[in-house]
């Protein structure tokens, strides 16, 4: 058989010609995109708002989110909402998640109207309403976790109601998922020691990468939730080089999620996952699987599916 020329033009090479050649060749290799994730995803921050679903009444009844999840990959969801009633409509659709392919991890949200995100602090109704809640619990089975609240000044992590509601989540083993800055972390957990705080949007005051670094050195049970972090992917969507360097030193502290807090998140529900989806596959394989859906099974799902 005739062999094409060009494979007797690079048989004719020097050896030092050979190998400048290799490193040019390997050179445009390295601009290769890696290939996307393609792995299940477990959202770790999911929200089902009233003005999403309404009674069903929403632009976004259950078989729409639904049909989201499954056709993205999504195998798992924290879900907490405001009310908690659009948590409860997941949990109790048990048929509907199964068809799905979706397991429902149920949070208490602290937010029974907008009204409550400024003062849930000290206010004792809501822990009242957090007992009552936890007591009851879902048709998915009991609640996993409190949250997601906001501390929009970190001094109020010292408020009553917020000390009380870290040391009840210890106690019972809740997870505890909290949009608040840096300084708030250390006074919440100063609260509630061995509690397991999840940290949502990881820094998304705009915390040093060190000091992010530095709070996960001295906190091993805080985890660090990645939706709606500026700084986290740069050119073409990959991970920007420090977020990438804390990831792969850390695999195992990290989850992502949706955080569907409008309604506008729903409808870009499929981007959002494949955003996760394009810098996962930057990563080495088992860490991509770690922060894709390892880590919170670990902490959520007994026994992994």
């Amino acid at each position: 058989m005739r062999r094409p020329a060009i494979f007797w033009r690079f048989k004719a090479l020097s050896p030092v010609k050979y190998a400048l050649g290799a490193l040019v060749l390997g050179a445009f290799g390295g601009l290769v995109q890696a290939a996307d994730y393609s792995g299940p995803l477990f959202d770790a921050h999911l929200h089902y708002n009233e003005e999403a679903w309404n009674g069903q009444a929403g632009p976004h009844p259950l078989e729409d989110v639904l049909a989201r999840m499954q056709r993205n990959g999504v195998q798992a969801i924290v879900a907490n909402s405001r009310p908690n009633d659009g948590t409860k409509a997941l949990a109790e659709a048990r048929e509907q998640t199964r068809v799905a392919g979706v397991t429902v991890v149920p949070f208490i949200r602290l937010y029974r109207n907008r009204a409550d995100y400024n003062n849930w602090f000290q206010d004792e109704s809501i822990y009242a309403m957090v007992q009552a809640e936890f007591a009851r619990g879902t048709a998915a089975g009991p609640y996993r976790g409190i949250g997601e609240f906001h501390l929009y000044d970190s001094a109020n992590a010292n408020g009553p109601v917020a000390k009380k509601l870290m040391q009840f989540a210890e106690q019972n083993g809740l997870a505890v998922l909290a949009h608040v800055d840096d300084v708030a972390i250390d006074l919440l957990l100063a609260h509630a020691p061995k509690a397991r705080l999840i940290w949502a949007h990881t820094g998304i005051g705009g915390t040093p990468m060190a000091r992010v670094e530095a709070l996960l050195a001295k906190y091993p049970q805080l985890m660090g939730e990645l939706s709606y972090r500026p700084g986290l992917t740069c050119d073409e969507g990959q991970l920007c080089p420090e977020w990438r360097a804390l990831l792969l030193k850390y695999p195992t502290r990290f989850l992502i999620g949706s955080d569907t807090w409008v309604n506008q998140r729903w409808l870009y529900y499929d981007d959002l996952m494949r955003g996760y989806r394009r810098w996962l596959g930057d990563l080495p394989p088992a860490v991509a699987r770690r922060i894709a859906w390892d880590n919170g099974a670990a902490l959520f799902l007994t026994p992994k599916p």
